[in-house]
């Protein structure tokens, strides 16, 4: 189980907080950002235990709570850089066979630019959009996958609205592909902005998985509107009728 970090400020404690001054030639957005950076728990537990960043917090809580990454699994993670996700993935399903009483597991992670090695996962360069992704990542896979994840964002506009409806589209894209590759039974969990505009696809996921959570762990900032939703036990694509079990 993971601990989210302790907040060690408080009253009778001095104040620990780096405070960053303003560089000449720096946007104030920058400062602002590096200060948070520097003071975040997250990023600084992310260092100390070897993680690419704190978004690798996001996937080990989820996973605590509904244990979808099982020693075994095959994995793939869609957008995997710069791979916090598929370090989490690797240990949790035992990719390197770190335990040799539990079954080995499959880590392939896919990017469209290049991503560093990771120890215990495949990583290729591809656009999961291309036609022949699906067909591609099960070759790789050797069959179907357990899981297919996604951490993936749009570029940000600056425009809330126009923001959630790009992620929305994004997240629709990766379902769209989940369906291809995952197994009977297997889990999709994509991280969403909270908006509205993802009604149609929580419809669409209560039609092809028996369970769907929508959760926002501890890891994710609390003045962040991302969420994540946890779609399990797919049951093959049901485009007609057909309910899921919702768990809010």
């Amino acid at each position: 189980m993971t601990t989210p970090p302790k907040n060690t400020s408080g009253r009778g404690q001095r104040d620990l907080r780096v405070r960053v001054k303003t560089a000449k030639g720096r946007k104030l957005s920058s400062t602002l950002w590096l200060e948070r950076q520097l003071n975040d728990p997250y990023v600084q537990r992310a260092k100390r235990e070897g993680y690419r960043g704190r978004a690798a917090f996001k996937i080990l809580e989820l996973d605590d709570k509904y244990g979808f990454l099982k020693p075994g699994a095959r994995v793939v993670d869609l957008g995997c850089a710069p791979g916090g996700w598929c370090q989490v993935a690797v240990e949790r399903v035992n990719a390197l066979g770190q335990n040799p009483k539990k079954p080995l597991g499959t880590v392939l992670g896919v990017d469209l630019q290049e991503v560093e090695p990771i120890a215990g996962a495949d990583i290729h360069q591809l656009d999961f959009l291309a036609d022949d992704a699906d067909d591609k990542v099960k070759g790789w896979l050797g069959g179907r996958a357990d899981v297919v994840m996604s951490d993936m964002a749009a570029a940000a506009s600056g425009h809330k609205g126009t923001d959630h409806l790009r992620i929305i589209a994004l997240v629709e894209a990766a379902l769209a592909f989940a369906f291809d590759v995952l197994e009977d039974g297997g889990t999709f969990v994509a991280k969403v902005l909270a908006g509205g505009a993802e009604i149609e696809m929580q419809t669409m996921l209560k039609k092809n998985f028996t369970k769907v959570a929508n959760v926002k762990p501890p890891a994710s900032r609390s003045d962040s509107s991302e969420k994540f939703v946890v779609a399990m036990g797919f049951r093959g694509r049901q485009v007609e009728g057909g309910e899921g079990q919702d768990e809010t």
